[in-house]
């Protein structure tokens, strides 16, 4: 009797965890999706709200930015996204850390410039904090 009671509470444990990391591997991927809109269509406010105080922004071309420097790139449109589209992506949570990786293919017409394609890997990290998923690193790469 023990020891189906003890089987029992294990597998109702292993389901609440399942359940558990199953939300918030939705709510990551809600994340990653109000973050891509957001870049489409910047606001400091929509940024600033997706975003860790401690964050590490790094593009294809190694440009690394924080925070306040990867909104106002986008708030001024220095950087702008004119499309995104995300595919293959995977995510992985470990307590309040997620990881992200997925494939961007996307236009841009950064400072000015020609509207350009550009086709790149991604490596995301997001972190819960209060509740919320964050954005805390980011990391770029061109693909073939």
């Amino acid at each position: 009797m023990k020891k189906t009671l003890l089987l029992a509470a294990f597998l109702l444990l292993g389901n609440v965890l399942a359940f558990a990391q199953s939300n918030d591997e939705k709510a990551v991927a809600a994340a990653v999706e109000k973050l891509r809109s957001a870049i489409l269509e910047p606001t400091e406010e929509n940024l600033t709200k997706l975003t860790s105080p401690s964050l590490t922004y790094g593009h294809s071309n190694g440009l690394l930015e924080d925070r306040k420097e990867f909104i106002r790139a986008l708030v001024s449109e220095e950087s702008n996204f004119t499309k995104i589209d995300l595919s293959e992506q995977t995510i992985s949570v470990s307590g309040d850390v997620a990881l992200v990786r997925h494939k961007l293919i996307g236009d841009t017409h950064n400072k000015g410039k020609d509207p350009a394609p550009v086709k790149l890997g991604v490596f995301m990290v997001w972190q819960k904090s209060k509740g919320e998923w964050l954005l805390l690193g980011r990391q770029a790469f061109k693909l073939p």
